[in-house]
C-alpha cells in the first residue's frame, strides 16, 4: 500500500470514530500549513466530520485567530507544549467541533536552534472528557518528510485516543 493510501486509511479511520460519537474535529495548523486539513478533506464525505480548519503559520495569527497568549510566544516560543496546547484550546473555542488537534513544528531546512534542532514538533489534542494531550517528535528528513510524518502522527493519536 502507497503512504498516501495509508495516509488516506487512517483519515478514514478517524472519520469513523468521531461520528460513531456524533463529533467533528476542527484543525490548527502552523508547519503542516493545511496538509492534516487536506487529508480529511480527500475523505468523501468528511464534511460530516471535519467542522472547519485554521492555518495559524505566523505568531500574530496564532494570538488573533486561536487566543494564544504573547508571553507564551515569547516565553516558550511557537514551537512548544504551552503553545500547541493554546492553539488547540483556542480552535475547540472558535468552532463549533468537540475535538481540535494542534501542530506547530520546525520543518526544515533552516529555522533550528541547538535546543529545538529542524524536526522538532509539537502536537496536542482535545478530547472530551480528557485533559489536553500533548507529544513532541525529533523527525528526520527534508522538510515534506517532516511534516508528512506530522500528520501521519497526528492522525494516528487521535485515533488511539477515540
Amino acid at each position: 500500500m502507497s503512504s498516501e493510501n495509508e495516509m488516506l486509511l487512517l483519515a478514514e479511520t478517524l472519520g469513523q470514530r468521531l461520528l460513531q460519537r456524533g463529533w467533528s474535529i476542527v484543525t490548527a495548523e502552523s508547519c503542516t500549513g493545511g496538509w492534516l486539513a487536506k487529508v480529511i478533506t480527500d475523505i468523501p464525505g468528511s464534511s460530516a466530520w471535519l467542522e472547519r480548519g485554521f492555518v495559524t503559520y505566523s505568531n500574530e495569527s496564532k494570538q488573533e485567530l486561536l487566543d494564544v497568549a504573547p508571553e507564551i510566544l515569547i516565553q516558550h516560543g511557537a514551537v512548544s507544549e504551552a503553545t500547541v496546547i493554546q492553539m488547540a484550546q483556542g480552535a475547540l473555542a472558535r468552532s463549533r467541533a468537540q475535538v481540535a488537534v494542534a501542530v506547530s513544528g520546525i520543518a526544515g531546512p533552516g529555522g533550528g536552534l541547538p535546543n529545538k534542532p529542524v524536526g522538532t514538533v509539537w502536537l496536542a489534542w482535545c478530547i472530551p472528557g480528557q485533559a489536553p494531550r500533548t507529544r513532541c517528535e525529533l523527525f528526520a528528513g527534508d522538510r515534506d518528510a517532516v511534516r508528512y510524518q506530522t500528520v501521519q502522527l497526528a492522525l494516528t493519536m487521535l485515533i488511539s485516543d477515540l
